[in-house]
Formats: C-alpha cells, sequence, structure tokens
C-alpha cells in the first residue's frame, strides 16, 4: 500500500519547515498514519532518531510494511525510526523506554486519516452504511454502536452539544433514546434516518459529520488524550524544541491555540511583576497556517486543516 492510496499528507512543507530539523535531533511524529510527515522528517536526518506513534493496528501494519526490505525494493529498514504501537497520551513513558528524552520537536496531524474515513467497517465517515464503530485503536471495548444504545439521554445530549455542537441535540437524544427501546440502532443508517429530521435542509451531511464526530470524540476520549499528549510534550522537550500541530476542528484547535498561548487549556498566560507573560512557549505562528487554494485542489480534505507551531522557551 502507498502512502498516497493511504493517506495524504497535509501542509507537508510547512510542518517539515516549522520543525526546524536538526540532522542529528530526536523528533517525535504521534500520529504516524500513512508515514507521510515521518518520510520528510526522515529525509532530514543523519544520526538523528524519530519516534512515531500510531494506535491504529492499519497504520502500524502500513508502517512495518514500509520499512520491510522486501517492499521498498532495495532499501533497509531504517534503523533511524523507532514505532510505538500506543496511543500518544502515552508520550512520556514511551520516550524514557527508548532513552529518547528530551527531543527537538514534535508533530501531530489530529483527527482521522483517509485510509480510516475509506474503510466502511471502521465505521468514521458519513458516506458509507458501516457498523458504528469509530474506534482508532480496535482494542478498546467502548464502540459507537455502544454509545449510542446505552448512555442516557443527558449523557447523549451533552456530548452531541459539547463534541458536535449540534443544534437540536436536547430533541436527538431524546428520539434516540425512544427508538432504541423499539430496535437497537446499530449502522451509520440506522442513526442518520432518526438524525435527518433535526438538520436544516440542504445542510443534512454537515449535521451528520457533526454528529459522527461528536461520537469519535466520544468513543476515542480524543480531548483527554490531546490534553495530555501536549502537557507531556512541553514536558520532554527541550529549551528551544518546537511543537507542530495540525488540528481539524474548533475543539482541537482552541485547545492547541490556548496551550501555546498560556501553558493553560483556559484562560490568559499568567504575568509576572513587570507584566511579562509567563507562558512556556514563544509563538512561531500568531495566526495559523491553513492549505493553500493548490492544496485543497489536490486533496479536499485538506481543506479544515490548522497549522500550529510554539516553541518551548
Amino acid at each position: 500500500m502507498t502512502q498516497n492510496k493511504y493517506h495524504i499528507p497535509v501542509l507537508l512543507k510547512d510542518c517539515i519547515s516549522s520543525l526546524n530539523i536538526k540532522p542529528d535531533g530526536v523528533y517525535v511524529d504521534v500520529t504516524y498514519g500513512g508515514g507521510g510527515h515521518s518520510r520528510a522528517i526522515l529525509k532530514h536526518l543523519t544520526t538523528g532518531k524519530l519516534i512515531a506513534f500510531d494506535q491504529d493496528a492499519d497504520a502500524m501494519s502500513n508502517a512495518e510494511a514500509m520499512s520491510n526490505p522486501d517492499a521498498r525494493g532495495n532499501d533497509a529498514a531504517d534503523d533511524r525510526l523507532i514505532l510505538v504501537k500506543q496511543n500518544f497520551r502515552f508520550l512520556k513513558n514511551n520516550l524514557r523506554l527508548h532513552q529518547a528524552i528530551p527531543i527537538d520537536g514534535l508533530l501531530a496531524d489530529l483527527g482521522v486519516s483517509s485510509h480510516q474515513l475509506d474503510s466502511p467497517d471502521r465505521g468514521f465517515s458519513t458516506r458509507f452504511d458501516g457498523k458504528l464503530d469509530m474506534r482508532m485503536d480496535q482494542h478498546m471495548h467502548l464502540t459507537a454502536k455502544e454509545v449510542i444504545n446505552s448512555y442516557e439521554e443527558d449523557q447523549l445530549r451533552k456530548l452531541f452539544s459539547e463534541y458536535g455542537e449540534l443544534e437540536n441535540s436536547s430533541r436527538l437524544a431524546r428520539t434516540i433514546c425512544t427508538q432504541r427501546k423499539k430496535k437497537e440502532i446499530a449502522t451509520a443508517s440506522d442513526l442518520k434516518e432518526l438524525a435527518i429530521v433535526f438538520a436544516r435542509r440542504g445542510k443534512e451531511n454537515q449535521y451528520f459529520a457533526q454528529l459522527f464526530q461528536a461520537l469519535r470524540i466520544e468513543v476515542n476520549k480524543e480531548l483527554e488524550a490531546l490534553k495530555e499528549l501536549l502537557k507531556q510534550a512541553l514536558e520532554v522537550l527541550k529549551p528551544g524544541g518546537r511543537m507542530v500541530v495540525i488540528s481539524w476542528h474548533s475543539l482541537e484547535d482552541r485547545l492547541v491555540k490556548n496551550f501555546f498561548r498560556s501553558g493553560k487549556f483556559e484562560g490568559d498566560a499568567e504575568k509576572d511583576f513587570y507584566g511579562n507573560s509567563l507562558s512556556p512557549f514563544k509563538l512561531i505562528t500568531r495566526r495559523p497556517i491553513v492549505p493553500d487554494e493548490e492544496e485543497i485542489k489536490h486533496n479536499s480534505r485538506a481543506r479544515s486543516a490548522k497549522l500550529r507551531v510554539a516553541e518551548k522557551l
């Protein structure tokens, strides 16, 4: 499976230039996916090291195939690359295990890969009538089906409102709880049939996307994991080390923006006696970098991407 078939790396040149890569440095890609960003980092390393994380078994299979000499022609497996089959919320423990602390830079491309979206059986996309799964790590127990069929009405309302920012979240939650007593809600079509009446005319696909986003965030505890990642990344980065993060929706971007500006997830940075900011970061990007028209033309999914960069002081 080639990189382009698996996942097209977004904002690739901006990511690599923002990392300010040292040939002998230690770098981390916490979202390996199709490996596009990782391969670009490796091109800039000589004696350096790259540790790549991914919790998705498909991504790790792809990574192992690409590093296998039989799959890469005459290339040998790259001994500069260490693959870690875990969620990035376990960043610090794994870096300690590989004696890779401190690091010179970290890259995170949050969200769902093209491969995951294009796999009907994974349940991430609204385009397919697949089962309600949505697990990034397929060894996890909780699925979107279980959320929909077992959460209390108030739990559903809250996650639809907070994670999906959906209108009519209360009515949708009530309808789901009523209907599931008659018949289990097991597939994407089952859920969309119930939800379509709450969507604005002409905005049905957007409503479904927000609904699926809410379920995916809950199933994978994505915002909790992101908070853990950001806090641990600050601890393991060298002074002068860069953190480069691509977010795909406002909930992620807000957390990243606030943390880069203040070292906290809410509120402004604390200030010293003289009024100087006590943020642990220097902002490299005051405003997020977004894909240009040419990139969006070749990869329409890039449209929602926002890249932020900060340097540890």
